[in-house]
C-alpha cells in the first residue's frame, strides 16, 4: 500500500464518522438520483471505445448501491438512458442497449435490490422494454432497498405522459375537462408520475462536473439538494459518494420556506 492509498483509508475513514454521525442527527437522504455522467469522456481519455466506457460505467453500479446499503439510502434513482441519447448513431446505441440490458439481468442477479423501470418504454426496442419489466417482476418480492433504472427517461416526456395519464384516467371516470379543471392539483399530477407512490429524491448527484439536470427527475427534484462531482462516472469512489453525503448533512433544507 502506497502513501497515497494509506492517506486516502484515513481520509474515507473520518468521512465515514462525520457521515454516522449525520445518520444519527437523520440529516442523510433516503431518496438518492444519480445522473451516470462521463462514460464516453472517460473512454476518449482511456484512448478506448464508448462501449468500453459503457462498460466500465456499468461496472461501478453495483458498489455503487452497496454503498448507498451502507448508508441506509431506501430508494435510488439510476439514469441510464435518456431521450435524448436514443439519438446516438444506431451503432453506439445498440450496444449501449445491450449493455444495459446485461447490467440489468446483473442486478437481478444479486437478489439484493427491487427493480422499477421509470421512463418512455414504448420508446424503447421490445426486447429492452421487457428485460426491464420482467426485472420488476423478478425482484417484486425482495426486502432490499428501491432502485429505479431509468431508461428512455426524460423530464419533459415524463410530464407530458403524467397529464395524458390523468386525462386518461377521468375520461374513464365519465369527468369532463372543465370538472376535471376545478379539481386539478399538483398531487394530482404526482399520482401519474413514473415514480408515484414514491418519495422525491432527497439528493441527486451528477458526476462529470457538468452542473445541469437536464431534466433528470424536474418534478420531483422541486425541493432536493444538488452534488456536482468532477469525477467521471467510471471513476467514482465510494470516498466521492461520502462526501455528497456530507455536503448534504451540511445544508440547511428549507423546502421553499
Amino acid at each position: 500500500m502506497g502513501l497515497t492509498d494509506l492517506v486516502y483509508g484515513v481520509y474515507e475513514r473520518r468521512l465515514q464518522t462525520q457521515v454516522k454521525d449525520a445518520a444519527d442527527r437523520g440529516r442523510t437522504p433516503k431518496h438518492v438520483g444519480v445522473i451516470l455522467d462521463g462514460n464516453r469522456r472517460w473512454a476518449t481519455a482511456q484512448g478506448s471505445t464508448s462501449a468500453v466506457g459503457h462498460e466500465a460505467g456499468a461496472a461501478k453500479i453495483v458498489d455503487f448501491l452497496t454503498w448507498c446499503d451502507d448508508a441506509n439510502v431506501e430508494v435510488v434513482t439510476l439514469w441510464l438512458l435518456s431521450t435524448d441519447n436514443l439519438a446516438r448513431p444506431q451503432p453506439e446505441l445498440e450496444a449501449l442497449l445491450g449493455i444495459i440490458e446485461d447490467t440489468v439481468h446483473g442486478l437481478v442477479g444479486q437478489g439484493r435490490w427491487r427493480l422499477h423501470p421509470v421512463g418512455a418504454l414504448d420508446l424503447l426496442p421490445d426486447h429492452t422494454a421487457r428485460v426491464l419489466k420482467e426485472a420488476q417482476e423478478a425482484t417484486a418480492g425482495l426486502d432490499g432497498s428501491l432502485v429505479n433504472v431509468a431508461v428512455g427517461y426524460g423530464g419533459r416526456r415524463e410530464v407530458v405522459d403524467a397529464v395524458r395519464s390523468l386525462l386518461q384516467s377521468h375520461a374513464d371516470q365519465g369527468t369532463t375537462l372543465d370538472e376535471l379543471a376545478q379539481v386539478v392539483d399538483v398531487e394530482h399530477i404526482a399520482d401519474h408520475l413514473y415514480t408515484k407512490g414514491q418519495p422525491d429524491p432527497d439528493l441527486v448527484i451528477r458526476t462529470s462536473g457538468e452542473q445541469r439536470l437536464s431534466g433528470f427527475l424536474m418534478w420531483q427534484s422541486a425541493h432536493s439538494e444538488f452534488y456536482f462531482c468532477e469525477a467521471f462516472w467510471p471513476d467514482f469512489r465510494r470516498v466521492d459518494f461520502l462526501r455528497a453525503l456530507r455536503a448534504f448533512a451540511e445544508r440547511q433544507r428549507r423546502f421553499g420556506a
